[in-house]
């Protein structure tokens, strides 16, 4: 398991330990809240072991919860995008998929996407973009638009939780 590179989470204050991990979870802090108050220990000096401990946290979070954490990200190409009004986080993660080098009609076919899909579940539609391009995030809107309601729940936090794990590497 490895440490974080920058920092040693329990010798954090509680106002330390949320600020430093209120976004890895997208506009969240409550996960790190409650990360940091059910206990420190050595465990969470580690990537796996305090990512272990946040995505607990979500999964056992009530369903209005978790729906309220996936709403709180940005939709693939979306206006926010455009807009630049992107976490930093997100800016870099949609940047690393290629997102800004769509061309019109490709931004068009996420709009289409990210409107069908809202319209089929109710919710954005989340993936870990780290190692994608733009082609291949088309490519799964489009398979995932086929799933249950249930499954495509379920898939979102699991996304969710991949992306925290790819934002606690970065510490």
């Amino acid at each position: 398991m490895s440490r974080f590179q920058t920092l040693t989470p329990t010798q954090l204050s509680r106002d330390e330990f949320v600020s430093t991990f209120a976004d890895i979870y997208e506009h969240s802090p409550w996960v790190a809240e409650q990360a940091f108050d059910r206990g420190l220990d050595d465990s969470l000096n580690t990537v796996d072991g305090l990512h272990q401990r946040m995505a607990d946290i979500l999964l056992s979070a009530s369903r209005e919860k978790q729906l309220a954490l996936i709403n709180a990200h940005p939709d693939l190409a979306g206006k926010a995008a455009v807009q630049g009004e992107l976490t930093a986080s997100s800016t870099s993660e949609q940047a690393g998929a290629g997102i800004q080098d769509c061309t019109a009609e490709e931004f068009a076919r996420f709009t289409e996407l990210n409107d069908a899909y809202k319209a089929k579940f109710g919710f954005i539609f989340i993936m870990a973009v780290k190692g994608s391009n733009r082609h291949q995030i088309l490519a799964a809107f489009v398979e995932r638009l086929n799933n249950s309601p249930e499954q495509e729940f379920e898939r979102a936090l699991a996304e969710i939780n991949k992306i925290a794990l790819f934002r606690l590497q970065l510490l």
